[in-house]
């Protein structure tokens, strides 16, 4: 071939290259870029829906380039910050607005994560002293903190028994003491998540559960938006709830392959492969299902949450239901 030929052939695939760049750059910026926190670094497996659909590319097909990023200081920034704006939405849980609006905190729940709660109380399996929550009495209890939702849905329990918090020496611990003081068996239990329960097992701890639904059902993960965004960009929170949702299903429907999913977009995971097919499991299992439409709102659940809160004077006053969520993202009548 004639260097002149030679020259024009190089030129022409340059061109075609510089095409395809100019194509890709510009499918890149058509991407909406928003962010979207959580209360703890997401890259937990507690937070796999939202890994997956950022992994599996269900955030760019809606046209949507998403920031995961946590927010200092756990679930009260995320819903400071999602309430004044700086992100677009964030993870929570349900009933999180019940406590949030009345201190001017601004959000709504727009999709909750499954049809179960996430507290459970989990004790040593040797223990032969506590057959049910009613024998606490008296028993050392870690928590994370003394003003989450999993906290206050323990206090539930303990009502059902009979029992209130001064007949329990409650400790708040923070989320990492909260399994390794009942790891090390400096307490007799603690009121737990999934992820916290298995954070336990792997520090060689044998344990029984006691399933908050099983006595006082509470609400699960949820996705908050802020009234001025749910109002003023409907679209952006319908492609985040949507995205999300989709990814929620796919654990349910197939545990194993979301296990590597996650895995391959977390390698920090590589070596412990059991150990996030435990908690996802976990989350499929005993979190997720139980919803007739998926993301719906248990309204009913969450008025009788209401009823409690109030009852027990962790809430001033009631407010009607409309204020704390829409189900307007998930196909509701709403």
């Amino acid at each position: 071939m004639s260097l002149p030929h030679l020259l024009k052939r190089l030129a022409g695939s340059l061109a075609c290259c510089s095409v395809l760049a100019g194509a890709a750059a510009q499918a890149a910026t058509a991407l909406e870029e928003i962010t979207v926190l959580t209360p703890a670094p997401p890259t937990l497996p507690g937070f796999a829906p939202w890994i997956l659909a950022q992994s599996r590319g269900y955030f760019q097909e809606q046209g949507l380039k998403v920031n995961l990023m946590a927010a200092n200081g756990g679930g009260v920034q995320v819903a400071k910050q999602v309430g004044a704006g700086t992100a677009l939405a964030g993870s929570s849980v349900g009933d999180a607005p019940l406590f949030l609006r009345p201190n001017g905190i601004p959000i709504k729940v727009v999709a909750v994560l499954g049809g179960h709660s996430l507290m459970q109380v989990v004790v040593h399996a040797d223990d032969a002293r506590i057959k049910t929550p009613a024998d606490l009495r008296g028993k050392t209890v870690t928590v994370g903190s003394y003003t989450d939702s999993i906290y206050y849905s323990f206090l539930g329990m303990l009502k059902h028994y009979g029992l209130d918090k001064k007949a329990v020496n409650i400790q708040a611990a923070g989320p990492t003491g909260v399994w390794k003081l009942f790891a090390t068996r400096e307490a007799d239990a603690m009121v737990a998540t999934p992820d916290w329960a298995l954070a336990a097992v792997n520090a060689g701890a044998r344990i029984r559960v006691f399933y908050g639904d099983e006595v006082f059902p509470g609400l699960p993960q949820a996705i908050v938006a802020s009234d001025a965004t749910i109002r003023e960009r409907p679209e952006l929170v319908r492609k985040v709830v949507s995205a999300t949702l989709r990814a929620m299903r796919d654990i349910m429907r197939d545990p194993d392959a979301a296990v590597g999913d996650f895995i391959e977009a977390v390698p920090a995971y590589k070596d412990k492969r059991e150990y996030v097919a435990q908690i996802i499991g976990a989350y499929a299992r005993d979190v997720y299902p139980g919803q007739a439409v998926p993301g719906k709102m248990d309204a009913a659940l969450l008025a009788r949450l209401q009823d409690f809160y109030i009852k027990e004077g962790l809430l001033a006053k009631r407010a009607p239901l409309d204020d704390f969520y829409t189900d307007r993202f998930v196909g509701g009548d709403r």
